[in-house]
């Protein structure tokens, strides 16, 4: 195991990682989620936790989640004084940080955010991310926001994808190693959460619309009950999709979505 960390490790962490936050880098573990819920306990601050190489990745209702290597397998693992729904709002914050870290390589109007939990590149999957938490009772303990990016590769065998999946080097050429796409997504993320802290979900989800694909078109919503067409009008405070459909606006708090 490599470590790196403002408390200990092998090496300091540079000017651009944001203070308050540590870092853990593994050569090898089974999934960095899975690494997260063993260290919750044991953290001090939020930290990142980083793997070279994964042999049990998962995405989400725990889809196979492959990671060639050179691409970005990471978890931030944060314990906020916060209740379950509202510590869902924070894959926003993630998907915020994500467009930023990637703005800085691709062409930014070539991105777009695609709810609830996916970052596009030339209208293919990039990234995604993955919430999971635990609390007892009304609030909860820890939370972890798995990130993983598709920097240098594209995971071979994906056939049945509805957004194909890409790469930031495809897009731009750019060969961007993951400890240093970590720097800018970590830094990133820092200032969602000071926007969260001092302007609230309002803003966040403000610059989430900013960026939202296919907002004002008709879209697909497909939840276990049934599936729910119409245009994407909005987020609604609680991160819900807002559908206008021929039965009136209908919020959806959680579905794979489908272009048409």
């Amino acid at each position: 195991m490599r470590s790196h960390s403002p408390t200990g490790g092998d090496a300091p962490l540079g000017p651009e990682w944001p203070e308050g936050y540590d870092r853990i880098i593994l050569e090898t573990v089974d999934s960095t989620m899975a690494e997260a819920a063993r260290q919750a306990t044991s953290l001090l601050k939020p930290t990142w936790i980083m793997a070279e190489t994964q042999t049990a990745a998962r995405g989400r209702q725990g889809r196979p989640w492959i990671v060639p290597p050179g691409n970005l397998s990471a978890t931030l693992i944060l314990k906020p004084s916060c209740t379950m729904a509202e510590a869902a709002k924070r894959s926003f914050l993630a998907a915020n940080a994500l467009y930023e870290a990637l703005a800085y390589y691709a062409d930014p109007a070539k991105l777009g955010l695609k709810w609830p939990n996916d970052v596009l590149l030339n209208g293919g999957k990039v990234a995604g991310i993955l919430l999971e938490s635990s609390g007892n009772g009304h609030y909860l303990n820890w939370l972890s926001i798995g990130i993983g990016v598709n920097l240098a590769h594209v995971p071979d065998g994906v056939t049945d994808a509805a957004f194909a999946p890409t790469s930031l080097h495809m897009a731009s050429d750019d060969t961007v190693a993951p400890d240093d796409f970590l720097t800018k997504l970590a830094s990133a993320y820092a200032t969602q959460e000071m926007k969260l802290e001092t302007m609230g979900f309002d803003r966040i989800r403000e610059d989430w619309l900013q960026h939202a694909a296919r907002l004002g078109e008709v879209i697909t919503a497909r939840t276990p009950l049934a599936d729910f067409t119409g245009v994407f009008d909005t987020i609604n405070a609680d991160g819900h999709l807002i559908l206008q459909t021929a039965d009136g606006p209908k919020a959806i708090p959680a579905a794979d979505v489908y272009f048409g």
